[in-house]
């Protein structure tokens, strides 16, 4: 077993995943099979799926814990992924204290009073298990139907977070966050400093009810520099994986266009580090070093080729991966949402056969 996943000072509360395929490849472990799951595989593309959100908006549902349920369970009945992942938001913890925003179709997430003096910070008080209720029912009741299969659950990673409140919605440039981070390092600070503390309960409220894993989205921060990376976002993101560390779970650590930053990434703490389609997992590995197990990352694009050329590519895939101390097969982003279902589940099967020991 991995050193970084010897539990200290809690036992995983969810023992009866303990020997899946996708803990065993976390803790780099011999494995029957390479396990898969994809990121955004709840939802979106499944007609199931559509059906059960139609008429409710995203915040809404991520607060009724029969419908997360159901949403999460979608893919795992439908395509036999070997992992589940909480459906909810990245956004989820900030409304949950009190931040005024909502997630627009088409847009995403939309902050109505962007976060960018020192007197706003007052507004990012503690996140507790008061405040997620409806986290801690739906993980509790996944874990009890889920069984053996392990439940991930997830955050915004503290740049990612901090982009979404001072910009007041999504951004190509950055620009706003990138003048407070230049401009005023303090205030800077002092912000993902906080976002880390608000980040850290938001998944300790997740292992605490069931999960077997969590996973840190830093969606955002491929458009830094790695020196500005290693000084203005890296201790944050470690604090966060410091919170959690005693919990004895894997921890993930996930980007996009952050094939330059993927050796800093992983020094922040995570156990699995996911990789996106950009860079080849052998070669993730060379910048990265040994002692890790990387997840990833055939192109999202790829689906909608014909099913010999997605085998084509995940063989591909596999074969870079055959050196490694531990891979998960996922895809290098998301699920697209115009994606064919029937194409992930010939996927999964693809991988499972492809990679039996």
């Amino acid at each position: 077993m991995s050193a970084n996943l010897r539990p200290s000072g809690q036992q995983p509360k969810n023992l009866a995943t303990y020997d899946s395929a996708f803990l065993k490849a976390c803790r780099r472990e011999p494995v029957p099979h390479t396990p898969v799951w994809f990121m955004r595989q709840a939802g979106r593309s499944l007609p199931e799926y559509l059906k059960l959100r139609e008429g409710v908006p995203m915040l809404e549902s991520c607060a009724r814990p029969e419908m997360v349920t159901e949403i999460t369970l979608q893919p795992v009945r439908r395509h036999r992924v070997d992992a589940a992942i909480y459906y909810s938001d990245i956004v989820v913890p900030l409304k949950a204290i009190g931040i005024d925003l909502d997630i627009k179709p088409g847009v995403g997430p939309v902050i109505a009073d962007p976060v960018r003096t020192r007197a706003d910070l007052t507004r990012l008080r503690d996140l507790t298990p008061d405040d997620v209720p409806y986290v801690t029912e739906a993980v509790g009741m996944l874990t009890a139907e889920l069984g053996e299969t392990p439940l991930i659950g997830f955050a915004g990673a503290p740049f990612t977070l901090a982009s979404y409140l001072i910009e007041g919605g999504p951004s190509r440039t950055y620009e706003r966050t990138k003048a407070m981070m230049y401009g005023d390092p303090e205030l800077w600070t002092d912000l993902v400093d906080r976002l880390a503390e608000i980040t850290g309960a938001f998944l300790k409220v997740q292992i605490e009810a069931g999960a077997s894993a969590v996973q840190l989205f830093d969606s955002w921060a491929g458009s830094l520099a790695p020196d500005d990376y290693r000084r203005y976002v890296q201790p944050a993101s470690a604090k966060v994986f410091d919170a959690v560390a005693g919990y004895g779970v894997p921890r993930i650590h996930f980007g996009v266009g952050t094939g330059e930053l993927l050796g800093l990434m992983s020094e922040a703490g995570a156990d699995v580090v996911g990789v996106d389609w950009r860079v080849p997992l052998d070669e993730a590995a060379r910048r990265v070093g040994s002692g890790k197990t990387f997840q990833g990352n055939l192109d999202p694009t790829v689906l909608f080729a014909p099913t010999e050329v997605v085998e084509t590519k995940a063989r591909e895939v596999l074969d870079a991966a055959a050196g490694l101390e531990g891979h998960i097969f996922n895809l290098g982003h998301g699920v697209m949402p115009s994606t064919d279902p029937d194409a992930l589940t010939r996927l999964v099967d693809y991988v499972h056969t492809q990679s039996a020991r």
